[in-house]
């Protein structure tokens, strides 16, 4: 299995459970694995035949933008299902992370792997 990444894309969404984080967005920071073949787009050099990054990232940011989420949990199990399901990956690795959130570290997160 191939493996196409993306990189600390950052989003906006709304994620929390204390009314502080409710008020507004906030920036997270994503980083996505997504497994499927390039065999294809590797013979043919067509976007078609692949995943293509502008995609996922635009679809994404507008996803998140308009959904809300309790806990980081349920935000990377929704974006490793969303990738399952709309882009024909057979296995995924999400990583979310929330930026500043307690004094003294830089970033808090969730890493999950799911396949189909």
């Amino acid at each position: 299995m191939d493996i196409i990444f993306i990189e600390e894309l950052r989003a906006q969404t709304w994620i929390g459970i204390y009314p502080r984080e409710k008020a507004v967005p906030q920036t997270v920071e994503i980083t996505l694995h997504i497994g499927v073949s390039t065999a294809s787009a590797g013979a043919s050099d067509d976007i078609r035949d692949t995943v293509d990054y502008a995609v996922v990232v635009e679809r994404l940011r507008n996803d998140l933008a308009a959904s809300h989420f309790n806990l980081l949990e349920k935000l990377t199990e929704h974006i490793a299902t969303w990738l399952l399901e709309n882009f024909a990956a057979q296995w995924v690795r999400v990583s979310v992370a929330k930026l500043g959130m307690m004094p003294g570290v830089k970033r808090v997160g969730v890493v999950i792997e799911r396949s189909v």
